[in-house]
């Protein structure tokens, strides 16, 4: 992996922050991302951006349960982020790969319920749903998601570089279950 750029500011948290959501979103370069969110977590401890960005690298490089505590500290800091819908919906990612199903659909649907048009909940929805065997609620959040994002079903089936094989895999089990055919 590349080493972060030589004039982001050391002391700048919001820029190590910033660094980390980019290493892991475009590289899934885990150990690069969780290090800059530490560091910007160490510098400006009640910084609601870094413990996001922490709670992210640490779900998607295997350890939910730490990343949804510091996406629980994340919404403590800052309960009315713009970005409130995208950590709902990462909380949501952090329960399903936890396998705790029940409380993925339930946070999913609150999502959906603020922001019925914005389609990467549904896939948790249906994907816990399926997981529990609750074919036909999952399917009608698989029906949703198509009606109004048919392009962001492509991301079903594709594995993207924040997600691990195993986790993507476990993704795709719940969307199978719900009724999904990634033929």
């Amino acid at each position: 992996m590349r080493m972060p750029p030589t004039n982001l500011d050391p002391a700048d948290a919001e820029a190590r922050s910033t660094l980390s959501e980019a290493m892991l979103w475009s590289r899934g370069d885990y150990d690069g991302a969780l290090t800059e969110a530490e560091r910007a977590r160490a510098m400006s401890p009640n910084l609601a951006f870094a413990y996001a960005t922490l709670a992210a690298a640490l779900i998607f490089s295997g350890n939910p349960p730490d990343g949804l505590a510091a996406l629980q500290t994340s919404l403590r800091l800052d309960p009315q982020t713009p970005n409130l819908a995208s950590r709902m919906n990462l909380m949501a990612c952090g329960l399903y790969l936890s396998r705790k199903y029940e409380a993925a659909v339930e946070v999913a649907k609150g999502v959906v319920r603020s922001n019925p048009d914005y389609p990467l909940a549904y896939r948790w929805v249906a994907a816990a749903l399926g997981q529990l065997g609750r074919t036909p609620e999952a399917k009608q959040a698989l029906e949703k998601v198509v009606s109004i994002a048919p392009a962001s079903c492509e991301m079903y089936v594709r594995r993207v570089r924040w997600h691990r094989p195993e986790d993507h895999a476990h993704m795709l089990e719940g969307l199978r279950k719900a009724g999904w055919r990634d033929e």
